[in-house]
């Protein structure tokens, strides 16, 4: 009766758990990522870096807006009318640095220049100035605006090396969250069992079946457990507010995480790596690493300052023209060879330094940064190269080591079960049976640990490929 008692003690306490875990809401680590993406304020200052990069290039764009002009100037002395001068414009910048310009001058006074007379109905005039040295191919506009181009890429690999980054601390400590509650777990169920297991031992005492002093040893198997239960209650429920860390709603609010709340195992099962695998995270690491594209996007950058430092070696020669008209009405024959031969205003400007120091300084600077930008692309290649094999190594560790594991919380669990047998049998003692038990949970306890360690090693080998999404 006292071994049926036994028995249905442990299955009434079976039940009773798997009720508990029914009622438990299981919070996937997938799950935990699209809260984290969605509301983390570290994530959302990670989006608005796109958003800055976007600004950036809309402001280089902005170099090439039309815009419109007006000077007027007017001087009057002792009662005198001396001049009056007035030109209002509208210059296109273009892309490829020819700039139009269209306007109109209405000048008079008694001492007025006469280069500047007007009609008495103003003078209208059309026209462009066009590089044919320094600029023709490329200018501070053209510069600037490639460049910030490039800053998108940048900015796109910052954000995603941003979240590269908290995608990962939030996964070691998802980890640690399950490795403590599995951990408290394991020891309430042994603290229950132990327990029941003190009691049947006192029920046998008191029948003269077992020594009173077995009953001590029973009590202290579950004062013991007692001890650590108390202890890794304490854990998870740290482990539970460093969670929280990562919890907010929309509105921006930090979240608590429920007790009700379980993590899942997803993730920690053993899925072997192979070479091929390994070897395709390296390749795509070469070219998706946020770290590389920033490198490369810098270089690139650096190859656009290059060329246009380059062109600053040639002279500025830029050639104007514009075709003249009175008033505003458009004449029919305006673009007939005999009217733009007679009626036009050309001028040409031509200017080169002697020493070209400036322009030397800032090349031989530019070279040095992409010399610079070239030996740290090497150097972050080699390093990711490296942390990957690293975490590669890991992974195969582990899952070496969690077979080993498994297998040895199985044998532990058959010597366990067997003194218990024995011990029902009165062939063994309660110090045998709660040492086969303590070794059991110690095991099991070890092989989650190695299940978390092991999770962590995949999300590392993701991070150190670039590649968390």
């Amino acid at each position: 009766m006292l071994r049926i008692l036994f028995v249905l003690n442990i299955l009434i306490l079976t039940a009773n758990q798997i009720q508990a875990q029914d009622s438990s809401q299981v919070f996937t680590m997938k799950d935990f990522f699209a809260v984290i993406l969605t509301n983390h304020p570290v994530a959302k200052q990670a989006g608005l870096l796109n958003e800055q990069a976007k600004m950036q290039l809309r402001i280089a764009r902005g170099e090439l807006d039309p815009y419109l002009g007006s000077t007027y100037d007017r001087k009057e002395f002792n009662t005198k009318d001396y001049y009056t001068l007035w030109d209002s414009y509208l210059k296109i910048p273009t892309w490829y640095g020819i700039e139009f310009k269209a306007g109109f001058e209405n000048n008079n006074g008694q001492y007025l220049n006469p280069e500047n007379n007007t009609p008495s109905n103003g003078l209208t005039y059309l026209g462009l100035s066009v590089p044919i040295g320094q600029g023709l191919l490329i200018d501070e506009r053209r510069s600037q605006i490639r460049q910030a181009q490039q800053f998108e890429i940048i900015a796109e690999a910052e954000k995603i090396k941003i979240l590269n980054k908290l995608i990962l601390q939030a996964a070691k400590d998802y980890w640690d969250w399950m490795y403590y509650y599995n951990k408290q777990k394991l020891y309430r169920e042994a603290r229950n069992l132990a327990n029941t297991r003190y009691k049947a031992v006192q029920e046998r005492a008191i029948n003269g079946d077992m020594a009173a002093i077995d009953t001590v040893e029973a009590m202290m198997q579950v004062q013991s457990f007692e001890i650590l239960l108390a202890q890794s209650e304490v854990e998870f429920k740290n482990s539970t507010l460093v969670l929280s860390n990562y919890l907010w709603n929309e509105n921006g609010v930090p979240v608590e995480a429920s007790e009700s709340l379980s993590p899942s195992e997803e993730g920690s099962e053993l899925s072997p790596l192979s070479t091929d695998s390994l070897n395709q995270l390296v390749s795509q690491a070469k070219i998706n690493h946020p770290e590389l594209v920033k490198l490369n996007a810098k270089l690139s950058q650096l190859a656009i300052e290059k060329r246009y430092i380059s062109d600053q070696f040639k002279p500025k020669i830029n050639l104007n023209y514009n075709v003249l008209q009175t008033g505003f009405s458009a004449k029919e024959d305006i673009f007939a060879g005999s009217y733009l031969s007679n009626n036009y205003k050309i001028g040409a400007s031509f200017s080169y330094p002697l020493f070209l120091r400036k322009e030397r300084g800032k090349f031989q600077l530019t070279k040095l940064k992409i010399t610079e930008a070239n030996l740290s692309l090497q150097q972050t290649n080699r390093e990711i190269e490296n942390s990957i094999q690293t975490a590669a190594n890991d992974w195969m560790a582990f899952e070496q080591q969690i077979s080993f594991q498994e297998k040895l919380v199985d044998n532990s669990d058959k010597l366990r079960l067997g003194e218990i047998e024995r011990f029902q049998n009165g062939e063994s003692s309660i110090f045998l049976v709660n040492s086969r038990e303590n070794y059991l949970i110690s095991s099991k306890i070890k092989l989650y640990e190695m299940k978390a360690k092991y999770a962590k090693s995949k999300i590392i080998l993701r991070w150190a490929a670039g590649n968390m999404f």
